[in-house]
């Protein structure tokens, strides 16, 4: 099973690191024809309007819709990810680039600027024992579809969010050692009928 990390923006070599700790073969993707051959997606952290134009000037955007619509390629975003994934952006500028692929509104930066990043403890709910949270001009999911499953919070709001072969957190799991969110959404992939 190969799972694909795009390429264009964001902490890509992190993700892989941790998908090959997980046993995954993992490829970098910029381009449809290399997103065809995965199981999976992560769209990193950077900055979401960027990543957004991007995906769209590379002819990646509806391919991703197309495969995630259908229910054949699972999708993980982190940060940046979760505000591309949105179906609304509350704080959005006009046209605002996104996938519009899940059920939640998010508010961009929900935590502040860069010099207001930091990290914390975090009971994620699929996990027996908490996992460090690293949040780095986060966001924040502000309402969530009835078919979407809250997985973590804190005091300020929903965290992480998953519905069906989705999945999306505001946080950098890709900045710590631990390989648990990107081993759960490795099972995700593993489900996925290709």
């Amino acid at each position: 099973m190969k799972i694909g990390v795009l390429s264009i923006q964001g902490a890509v070599a992190e993700h892989i690191k941790l998908l090959e700790r997980c046993g995954i073969h993992a490829v970098l993707v910029k381009d449809p024809e290399v997103l065809e051959s995965t199981a999976g997606l992560i769209i990193p952290g950077g900055e979401s309007t960027t990543i957004g134009k991007l995906l769209e000037q590379y002819k990646m955007a509806e391919p991703i819709r197309k495969r995630s619509t259908r229910g054949n390629l699972a999708v993980f975003g982190t940060c940046a990810g979760m505000v591309l994934m949105a179906r609304d952006i509350s704080d959005g500028i006009t046209n605002q680039p996104k996938l519009g692929l899940m059920d939640i509104t998010v508010r961009r930066n929900a935590f502040g600027r860069q010099r207001e990043s930091f990290e914390t403890e975090l009971k994620f709910n699929s996990f027996d024992r908490p996992l460090a949270g690293v949040f780095i001009r986060a966001p924040l999911v502000e309402e969530a579809g009835p078919g979407v499953k809250v997985l973590a919070s804190l005091p300020e709001g929903t965290v992480a969010v998953r519905q069906g072969s989705l999945l999306a957190v505001s946080f950098h799991p890709e900045l710590t050692d631990d390989p648990r969110v990107h081993s759960y959404f490795v099972e995700m992939c593993a489900n996925i009928k290709r």
